[in-house]
């Protein structure tokens, strides 16, 4: 007796179903983790750096309201002198036309050929004007906020 070898239907390999995207591979899980936690902790610094400029907003806002002209305009000095020495320690040395321009910058913001001249002398006279120390405010606030802010 002869045998025949049995011949068996051949199918076609079958592959397998392609991976679902959910849930995702554990390395997905953890760059999403990583992800989150660089966000909050962003999050977290950028409400910090808002509470402290709220802070020295209203540290200025308070010297700013005191009686007297030239009380306004020592304080606005000092609080200054404060803010340059936490950007530069040598900056507390400077002295008339040297601290303005210290205080200008690299852009001109009112201080050498503006409102600020009256940091000099203001604080020293009895005739310090309103008018003088309302026109030092806002740009003695602006530029305390930004040395306050570029601080170590």
């Amino acid at each position: 007796m002869e045998s025949h070898p049995q011949s068996l239907p051949l199918r076609d390999a079958h592959l397998p179903p392609p991976p679902a995207w959910w849930p995702p591979a554990p390395g997905w899980w953890l760059l999403f983790t990583l992800l989150l936690a660089l966000v909050a902790l962003g999050l977290f610094f950028r409400q910090r750096r808002h509470r402290r400029s709220r802070a020295w907003q209203a540290l200025f806002d308070a010297a700013d309201a005191r009686e007297s002209a030239s009380a306004r305009i020592a304080t606005m000095s000092e609080l200054l002198r404060r803010a340059a020495r936490e950007v530069d320690a040598n900056a507390v040395n400077l002295q008339g036309e040297d601290w303005l321009r210290f205080l200008d910058g690299k852009n001109p913001r009112g201080f050498v050929d503006g409102a600020g001249r009256a940091l000099l002398d203001g604080a020293f006279r009895r005739d310090a004007g309103v008018e003088e120390a309302d026109a030092l405010a806002p740009v003695a606030r602006a530029r305390f906020l930004e040395l306050m802010a570029g601080r170590r």
